[in-house]
């Protein structure tokens, strides 16, 4: 919970350094945090709860005026849909996406609630209404998370691949290094020290050979240094499941987690980032 406040605070200061009047300072943030490994029946009474503390215009709606699902999609978050009626009998739905266990590990939340503000400006994702201590609370997209099976669609591969060159064009603040090997070497980093309380697993684990894998690690980065592609904003992870379609704009493709699993979202090779589309839709 500190280190998610702590990484609101800093947006915070970052937007008043820069004069940005629609900062992350008017969005709302609680101290709440969920239980994920709770079943849904019983999480229910939280989510309303963190709800009402977020938003002030619900604090006053009666609980049974609130409805709460799970919604498809999402690699490392849970995704929920949140649909009220308000007393004005506006209907309202937003998604409150819980983290993963254990994915602040992998995932800097400090840039990826960065990135998002911009990503929104650009037409990208969902917009961000809210934060929590292990999550944030968006703007509901009304569409339907693709399948493998869409990906090898000509007419929806050509609409991701215009999607993805926007995307690439959208400026986002902070340095212009590529992320990938910064984010290889922290996984490798941990990777070799981990230890096993299994003796099977961890005889396993000393037979792989770091010095070797570090080695490997070196050679890629400097041979691909070679090309000279262009570093771009890139999300770097275009599963199916992180791209929805609005089946109403059949040609609509959008984007499912523009923090997304946001593990992702880096600068990064722009060779790299359409090198991984194509590898996922094959």
């Amino acid at each position: 919970m500190g280190a998610a406040k702590n990484i609101w605070a800093i947006l915070e200061a970052e937007d008043d350094a820069s004069g940005n009047n629609n900062a992350s300072s008017q969005i709302p943030y609680s101290s709440i945090i969920v239980n994920t490994s709770l079943p849904l029946p019983v999480m229910i009474p939280r989510i309303i709860e963190l709800c009402k503390d977020l938003f002030k215009n619900w604090r006053e709606i009666d609980d049974a005026l609130f409805s709460v699902e799970r919604v498809s999609g999402g690699i490392t978050n849970l995704l929920l849909k949140v649909f009220v009626k308000e007393d004005t009998d506006r209907e309202l739905s937003v998604t409150v996406r819980l983290y993963g266990p254990n994915t602040e590990y992998v995932i800097n939340r400090e840039r990826e609630l960065q990135a998002i503000k911009y990503l929104s400006a650009a037409g990208f994702g969902a917009k961000l209404l809210g934060g929590f201590g292990n999550g944030m609370v968006q703007s509901f997209i009304n569409a339907r998370t693709l399948d493998p099976s869409d990906m090898r669609q000509p007419k929806i591969a050509a609409e991701i691949a215009k999607e993805l060159g926007k995307f690439h064009k959208v400026e986002i603040p902070g340095s212009k290094e590529p992320q990938l090997w910064v984010d290889i070497v922290k996984f490798f980093e941990k990777a070799s020290t981990l230890r096993f309380e299994e003796p099977d697993r961890q005889k396993l684990f000393e037979t792989i050979s770091f010095e070797e894998l570090h080695k490997e690690i070196i050679e890629l980065r400097e041979f691909t240094g070679v090309l000279n592609a262009p570093v771009v904003f890139a999300h770097n992870d275009l599963l199916s499941g992180n791209l929805m379609l609005n089946e109403e704009e059949a040609t609509q493709v959008k984007n499912n987690n523009i923090i997304s699993s946001s593990i992702t979202y880096s600068q990064t090779t722009r060779t790299r980032s359409v090198s991984r589309k194509w590898n996922q839709s094959s």
